[in-house]
């Protein structure tokens, strides 16, 4: 199968159905890393990312026989609601496995989507484990599987992206920021771009924590990390596409792997600063742009912002990622000494007048002379941090520093 030439297909096929999505200059971004950086606003399609592209070309160039057959599909949340919508859209059943862990809002939304014509069942912790319950489902009820990346008919969809990006720009593309989960956007995105656009190079973007398409490059095989931090959800898989996993070792020209913290740091900024409301897999590459900046200097640079599919009660959960990360959130288990004025002493004398405590965690022991306490110290400035730790020594106030302790940080704080 020529994969572009699909694409060439896939873009008539979506024509009516899914709307071409805004190509524009962002200012800021670009004054900060002087150059011109574009954003390509896929969280602007009306499932709020490009998942919709891939999901309605694969189920709509099925036989009638096979949507008689009804689909199943799993996914973290994008895909699923490009599967409803497809589903109710051309009146096709359709099951959808999503993990346990996917956020609130995604599940409403594919119901919202999908309405009659589709039923979810929350199964496992990953995507994986909702692949796999899928996969069963498929091939125990000879239904019509719809894969997330690993189908060329979801990469020549995905690959639509492209095409849009070079004919809503006339200047050369130095370039392009993508992000990558299982692949589908960076494999169809890249064979566009080899074909129309070579000079431009590909730069795919994963978390830290879930770095399976670079490994997988690195090794020379496709083979399923042994665990993932989940928290990037739409771009956090064990393992890629078979497909996708050749296509982007030929094509990508680098992968850069972002720290989730960064993202949340990210996330926060993009809406105080632009008013747009991205999920972490849609921040990944405007926060990959610090790691490039000195490649791209006046440079012509456009970053897919992938989706806007963010639960708002994991606002808590990224402010706190962010500022761990931004080295202004801190936390220790603290010897408290056993006598009145102790806190006191360590408020008025050790902490700074902008520190404040955000958490504080203390039993009192009679029959001791110190007791521990876990404290979580906001900061104000990064560099406070030195004279918090050398006066708490000072005072004789012994220290565990856990920031650094990640199994310990985990049990204590979560």
């Amino acid at each position: 199968m020529n994969l572009f030439k699909e694409a060439i297909i896939a873009k008539d096929q979506l024509e009516g159905v899914v709307s071409p999505t805004p190509l524009t200059e962002n200012t800021n971004l670009s004054n900060e890393f002087d150059c011109t950086i574009l954003l390509k606003r896929e969280d602007l399609h009306i499932v709020r990312s490009y998942k919709i592209r891939g999901a309605y070309n694969k189920i709509s160039s099925l036989t009638e026989a096979e949507k008689k057959q009804g689909i199943v599909c799993a996914s973290a949340g994008n895909h699923a609601q490009g599967v409803a919508f497809s589903c109710n859209l051309l009146q096709i059943k359709g099951k959808i496995y999503m993990p346990k862990t996917t956020p609130k809002q995604k599940i409403k939304q594919v119901q919202l989507f999908g309405k009659s014509y589709v039923e979810i069942e929350l199964i496992g912790d990953t995507f994986d484990d909702a692949y796999a319950q899928a996969v069963t489902d498929a091939k125990k009820n000879n239904k019509i599987f719809i894969h997330p990346f690993d189908d060329a008919k979801v990469i020549a969809g995905q690959a639509t992206v492209g095409l849009e990006i070079l004919e809503s720009h006339q200047q050369p593309i130095d370039y392009i920021f993508v992000p990558i989960g299982g692949g589908g956007l960076s494999a169809g995105l890249s064979t566009v771009f080899k074909e129309l656009s070579p000079n431009t190079k590909i730069i795919g973007i994963e978390p830290e924590g879930a770095p399976t398409m670079k490994t997988a490059i690195a090794n020379g095989n496709n083979a399923p990390l042994a665990a993932i931090d989940k928290f990037v959800d739409g771009a956090a898989v064990k393992q890629v596409g078979n497909l996708t996993f050749e296509i982007c070792k030929e094509y990508l020209s680098d992968i850069i792997l972002v720290p989730e913290g960064k993202v949340c740091t990210t996330i926060l900024r993009l809406y105080n600063e632009e008013a747009m409301v991205v999920e972490p897999a849609g921040a990944l590459t405007i926060a990959a742009l610090d790691f490039y900046k000195d490649k791209i200097k006046g440079k012509n640079v456009v970053c897919i912002v992938s989706g806007s599919n963010n639960d708002i009660e994991r606002t808590a959960e990224i402010k706190e990622r962010s500022l761990l990360y931004e080295g202004l959130m801190h936390y220790f288990i603290i010897q408290f000494p056993q006598r009145p004025g102790s806190l006191k002493e360590f408020v008025n004398e050790i902490l700074g007048p902008e520190d404040d405590i955000t958490y504080f965690q203390f039993t009192k022991k009679n029959n001791r002379e110190s007791a521990p306490v876990v404290v979580g110290l906001e900061l104000k400035n990064k560099n406070d941090i030195h004279a918090i730790k050398t006066k708490m020594t000072e005072r004789g106030f012994q220290y565990n520093y856990i920031n650094e302790k990640q199994d310990l940080f985990n049990q204590l704080i979560g």
